[in-house]
């Protein structure tokens, strides 16, 4: 085990930085050492797990599973410390969250300050992905859970909580439309929009929106990102689109007004809470799940727009 858990962070460091020297600053070890490690074991199993090109190295595709190995390899070895500090009664470990980009403020960041005061032994990594990034993070087992909308699969994915959110116009305090709880889609009509793009998961839902309506929509402007969305509503550039996720926030804070879109042929978003069907939780990732299901029912709609509004068409 010393010798092969010595190989993979040698080969690992090399995979990252494709340099066996950058490796060996990185590790503070000889480059010889680190190259004599990985030329036993390509002997050993008989095929190169780098190529090796002018410009470096570069991982063949027995070096892609050997490291997709030693990535498994690292957080089983997590895990087992995480295992044997619960038996020492010792509330430690590294926990790895993945979330989309609308839960980046309010919950999980009050959530991850609630860990840190009770538990300062638990350290947490948040990582801020696509929709789709998120899901395969969890079913590969790069992190403990995940926070996503409507995951494609439940096979490799185990739901433990769930809320529904749904697609709303975001508009300035003050504005008509937002005065109103409801409206359909057609109330846009002939107003600047500010729409989010394809690569947000809430783009699906506003072209079936675009293209059951026929409306020809006065786009004025796009983007991937949901606070540049937020700032260009406040400064009066249009009406935003976006899900009732996405502004709590704001919303709460009275900057901003969420009117739900009622056509009926939307359905609201599923934003589930899912960890990986085939492994049990560490002790510490216990924890933070707790934490994080504490409340997470107040991120779904209506509980998240607390400012009342009157209903309207």
């Amino acid at each position: 085990m010393p010798a092969f858990s010595r190989f993979l962070r040698y080969f690992m460091a090399v995979g990252r930085h494709g340099s066996i020297r950058k490796a060996a600053d990185e590790l503070n070890v000889s480059a010889s050492a680190i190259a004599r490690q990985i030329l036993n074991v390509e002997a050993d199993i008989g095929t190169p797990l780098f190529e090796r090109l002018p410009t470096g190295l570069r991982l063949t595709a027995a070096g892609e599973i050997m490291m997709a190995a030693g990535n498994r390899w690292q957080k089983n070895m997590v895990d087992i410390r995480a295992q044997i500090e619960d038996l020492r009664g010792l509330k430690r470990g590294h926990v790895e969250m993945a979330i989309i980009n609308a839960l980046s403020k309010g919950h999980i960041p009050k959530a991850v300050r609630a860990i840190q005061e009770r538990y300062p032994g638990i350290t947490v990594g948040v990582r801020v992905l696509g929709n789709d990034d998120v899901r395969k993070a969890v079913a590969n087992g790069e992190v403990d859970f995940g926070i996503l909308f409507d995951p494609q699969s439940y096979r490799d994915l185990t739901v433990r909580a769930f809320v529904e959110v749904v697609l709303g116009f975001i508009t300035p305090a003050g504005h008509p439309l937002g005065n109103l709880r409801e409206a359909r889609f057609s109330a846009c009509n002939g107003s600047p929009l500010i729409l989010p793009a394809e690569t947000l998961a809430v783009g699906q839902q506003i072209d079936v929106l675009m293209g059951a309506t026929g409306m020809d929509v006065e786009r004025k402007a796009t983007s991937d990102n949901i606070q540049m969305i937020t700032s260009l509503v406040q400064e009066g550039v249009g009406i935003g689109i976006l899900s009732s996720l996405d502004v709590i926030t704001e919303v709460q804070s009275g900057l901003l007004s969420f009117t739900r879109i009622s056509d009926a042929l939307l359905r609201p978003m599923t934003l589930a809470l899912c960890t990986n069907a085939a492994r049990n939780p560490s002790y510490a990732a216990g924890i933070v799940l707790s934490e994080i299901e504490v409340g997470f029912a107040r991120l779904s709609y209506p509980e998240s727009m607390r400012r009342e509004a009157q209903s309207g068409d």
